[in-house]
């Protein structure tokens, strides 16, 4: 019976080390931009990708536009239609008080120029399309605009996840998780999710940001609402992410008693 006993605890905290051990995030699997050719001593690795800001205005896009007189600053408020709109951009929602949106057909209405069919332009081609229309009713003007809209959601294994307006062109993946204040210890790198809006729904495409051949990919730089998650491992579940060394301290202390008083009784 004392030899069952013994034998059935030795076997829980024999259970209890293999799982202790099989939890710990190997730190191959925390690395990013992995790549074996690097391993090589002063090893420079190009990648190729053409930084194509093609993104196409579509309906419900809120556009920044505005219009400079470059002879009569007054004209310019006139352009602009100052006199109902804020000056102010120091908030989000300033920022969409002082913009355009695309209705569904495609349209902008902009004062003097009235709608101008913009949908499936680039910004930098609106711009231009603009520019001509305007120039038909005031001349000597340039024009500006910008794309008020390009926001990110980010969720899953990061540390602080939720979503982020960007005031700039463009942003690769890895910009955009580091906004977010980086993966956690859990986050699945080989396989993290971009959700993007198409003409007809949405499209989910996978990417591993632990391989340098991210850099590449036509999915390194992000569009404007674009939704990035990054799955946890199964790993997660067992807690750990670092090896537990105290924790395994204990265990072996705990088996060396128990031993210890396996064999005093069995004096």
């Amino acid at each position: 019976m004392k030899h069952r006993l013994f034998f059935r605890n030795i076997s829980l905290f024999a259970v209890l080390g293999i799982l202790t051990f099989s939890s710990c995030v190997p730190q191959k699997k925390m690395l990013l931009l992995k790549e074996i050719q690097m391993a090589e001593e002063n090893k420079s690795i190009e990648y190729q990708n053409e930084r194509n800001l093609n993104y196409k205005i579509k309906p419900g896009d809120n556009l920044y536009i505005k219009a400079f007189n470059i002879i009569d600053e007054k004209s310019s408020s006139m352009l602009n239609g100052e006199g109902t709109r804020s000056n102010y951009l120091s908030s989000d929602a300033s920022i969409y008080l002082n913009s355009y949106t695309v209705n569904q057909d495609g349209f902008v209405d902009f004062p003097l120029t009235g709608l101008v069919e913009i949908k499936n332009l680039t910004v930098e081609q609106a711009k231009d399309k603009l520019q001509k229309e305007l120039a038909k009713y005031v001349k000597e003007t340039a024009i500006m605009v910008k794309l008020s809209n390009f926001d990110l959601t980010i969720i899953g294994e990061v540390s602080r996840p939720g979503k982020f307006k960007v005031y700039q062109s463009e942003i690769s993946i890895l910009e955009a998780v580091a906004l977010a204040g980086n993966f956690t210890n859990f986050a699945k790198k080989d396989n993290v999710k971009i959700v993007r809006r198409t003409d007809n729904g949405s499209e989910i495409v996978t990417v591993d940001v632990g391989q340098a051949d991210i850099l590449s990919s036509p999915y390194y730089y992000l569009k404007p609402n674009d939704i990035i998650y990054v799955e946890p491992m199964k790993i997660k579940q067992w807690g750990f992410t670092t090896f537990p060394y105290s924790t395994v301290l204990s265990i072996l202390s705990l088996g060396a008693t128990l031993y210890a008083l396996y064999l005093r009784n069995n004096d």
